[in-house]
């Protein structure tokens, strides 16, 4: 029967758009009068390697406190909208009807809804009453690659039907206009809006072709990546050790599931990484001792949206499939994501 097929990508980001110095304007504006040593953390912004993003609401909205309800108002709107535009570019790029779809996953992690928001996104795009979903929520980071490989799990089951993954985070809307610390400061300098849709069939395509999965949980370590619910929100929480852990076991963590695989390592030629920094970049590169050509892709995605959590490793495979000639070589999708966990698939292009 083969193996899942990428058939085609979508993506899409919010109408406002920011550069990097207007944002970190903004934040001494905000940030000044509270924190003492705020001069010492501003470099950050220059040091991301961030030049644009991409935000669902102007800069002004950000400067006023909100309810987390207010936010999640805004959430439940531009999330929708950004996953039809993704998941309408998706079936014109693959030539797929509405009728064609078999399966909906939605992953996101900023913002909730029930019923989940690809309730509304199959009535918009006219998909079957009778459409199987599967939402994904607290995923983080991790999203993208772990809703990947469920896709190509379930298209084994939807023969002749393809699957629609649609990842969306609005991570703008989870800034805590009075969360003084360090973390909400990075935060602020890195996260970004999008959404990203792919289709993938069991069908003849030309996309990627989807082999396996790995997937890896640290045992105690919910305290690196995350949210913490607040009574405004979400309020980011990540460590500042996340590369010295890359660089520790992602070496470990990809022979693993090499192994599993049964695929040499030294087969793998392309490498699609979830840009979540530059520093976190750096470390898969060189934990990996790999070329840093090799992940150009993620550093641009990195430069021209920011973080998009879940959605930013989609943007790259994006990038990747209309840059990369197809010849059959092995390439690996990789993120970390809260729990502290790794996803990992192997695709062949």
């Amino acid at each position: 029967m083969g193996d899942p097929q990428i058939l085609a990508i979508g993506t899409a980001v919010p109408n406002y758009t920011l550069q990097q110095q207007e944002i970190k304007q903004f934040a001494t504006s905000i940030f000044r009068s509270h924190m003492d040593n705020l001069e010492r953390l501003l470099p950050v912004f220059e040091n991301s390697c961030i030049k644009t993003r991409y935000l669902s609401q102007p800069l002004e909205w950000y400067s006023t406190p909100h309810t987390f309800a207010e936010a999640n108002q805004v959430y439940e709107k531009v999330a929708l909208d950004l996953s039809e535009e993704a998941a309408l570019q998706a079936m014109t790029k693959a030539n797929i009807q509405p009728m064609d779809i078999g399966m909906v996953l939605f992953v996101s992690s900023t913002g909730i809804a029930t019923p989940t928001l690809d309730a509304k996104l199959i009535q918009r795009l006219g998909l079957s009453p009778h459409t199987g979903r599967l939402p994904i929520w607290g995923l983080g980071c991790g999203g993208g690659v772990a809703g990947l490989a469920r896709a190509g799990e379930l298209a084994y089951h939807f023969t002749g039907k393809a699957v629609l993954l649609v990842a969306v985070e609005l991570c703008s809307l989870t800034f805590q206009r009075n969360d003084y610390s360090k973390a909400n400061v990075v935060g602020t300098s890195l996260f970004g809006d999008g959404a990203a849709a792919v289709l993938l069939s069991m069908g003849e395509g030309s996309g990627p072709v989807v082999l396996g999965n790995y997937s890896t949980l640290f045992s105690n370590s919910e305290d690196i990546m995350g949210w913490e619910l607040v009574d405004s929100g979400l309020k980011v929480r990540f460590s500042r050790d996340i590369p010295s852990i890359v660089r520790r076991h992602l070496p470990g963590l990809v022979k693993n599931a090499c192994d599993k695989w049964e695929i040499d390592q030294s087969a793998i030629h392309h490498y699609i990484v979830h840009p979540g920094g530059v520093k976190v970049l750096d470390a898969y590169q060189e934990s990996l001792k790999i070329k840093k050509d090799q992940l150009l892709y993620a550093y641009e995605i990195l430069r021209d949206y920011g973080n998009m959590s879940s959605v930013s490793v989609l943007f790259v495979l994006e990038r990747f499939m209309a840059k990369t000639p197809q010849v059959g070589n092995y390439g690996i999708l990789l993120a970390l994501g809260p729990g502290f966990s790794a996803e990992q698939v192997v695709f062949k292009w």
